[in-house]
This record gives C-alpha cells, sequence and structure tokens, in this order.
C-alpha cells in the first residue's frame, strides 16, 4: 500500500510518500512545494499543479492530511483551510480515499507523544525510514502523516480479518 501524506500550508506545503510491503515501510518520496509569497490564490492554483505532478508520478493508492487545529490567527487559519481544501480536491480527483488526523496524533503515533516538536519528529521518522539525511520539517511532517494513516489502514485490514 502506497500512501501520501500531506502538510497543509499556502507558503510552505509538505509531502511524504511510504509504501508499505508486508510488516516493512519504506520510503518512496518527500518534498515540500515552496508555493511563495504572491497573492493567495495564485499560490493555491501552484499547489494544485504541483500536487497533480507528484500524484502522476508516484501514484499513491491512499491519502492522508493533516486536520486543522486550532488557530489563535483566525486569519492564517482561514488561509490554512484554503490549502488543505485545495489538497483536499485534487487528492479526491485522482480517486483517492482522505484520512485526516490531527497534529498531536499524528506525533503521537510517530514519536509517541502528542507534544513533539518538529526536530524530534524529523529525527524519528527520519530513523524509521532509514534516511540518510534529514528531511526538511514540513516534508518529515508530511511523511509523519503518511506513516500514521498506513498504521491505521493496517490495523483496521487486521480487524477485518479477525
Amino acid at each position: 500500500m502506497r500512501v501520501i501524506g500531506i502538510d497543509p500550508g499556502t507558503r510552505l506545503c509538505g509531502w511524504g510518500i511510504v509504501e508499505r510491503v508486508g510488516s516493512k515501510l519504506l520510503h518512496v518520496a518527500h518534498g515540500t512545494f515552496r508555493l511563495g509569497s504572491g497573492e493567495l490564490a495564485d499560490r493555491l492554483v501552484s499547489l494544485e499543479r504541483e500536487l497533480v505532478e507528484v500524484l502522476a508520478l508516484h501514484a499513491p493508492e491512499a491519502s492522508a492530511i493533516e486536520s486543522l487545529f486550532f488557530a489563535k490567527n483566525a486569519q492564517s487559519a482561514a488561509k490554512l483551510g484554503h490549502a488543505r481544501g485545495v489538497a483536499m480536491m485534487v487528492l479526491r480527483r485522482a480517486g483517492l480515499q482522505i484520512g485526516e488526523y490531527p497534529p498531536a496524533r499524528v506525533k503521537s503515533a510517530v514519536v509517541g507523544t502528542g507534544q513533539a516538536g518538529k526536530l524530534q519528529v524529523s529525527r524519528v521518522v527520519s530513523m524509521m525510514l532509514g534516511l540518510s539525511v534529514m528531511p526538511e520539517e514540513d516534508a518529515a511532517d508530511a511523511l509523519a502523516v503518511a506513516i500514521t494513516h498506513t498504521s491505521a489502514l493496517g490495523f483496521a485490514a487486521a480487524l477485518k480479518r479477525s
């Protein structure tokens, strides 16, 4: 099962793809979309275009995205919601089911605590996937989302079999 994880953002948007082969978790690819600082609508168009390219290149079978958290700044939360909406639209148009996970659940699933910092997430993700270079924070977060979803899918499949 190949899963893409998305850490949405309107300036930087992380993505990461992992694949489960038997009981082994493999790194496929990851990156960060650098959407610039222009008008929000232009950045959202860039996000759509770049995510379509990644999906075409790597053909994931499932997807997951970090859900919204309560932000102190309503305007920032609204912009983040726009980025999530564009990403979710692209994922659904590609025929993918979408898992949604709050940041604390992702951190807890990968690191063991929902209070983990970004550097800690990057380190653990790197170790789990055998990466020689730590990914950028947004890409590491996206890989963590994909890992979380892969684990959830594995657990659901195990329940189905029993």
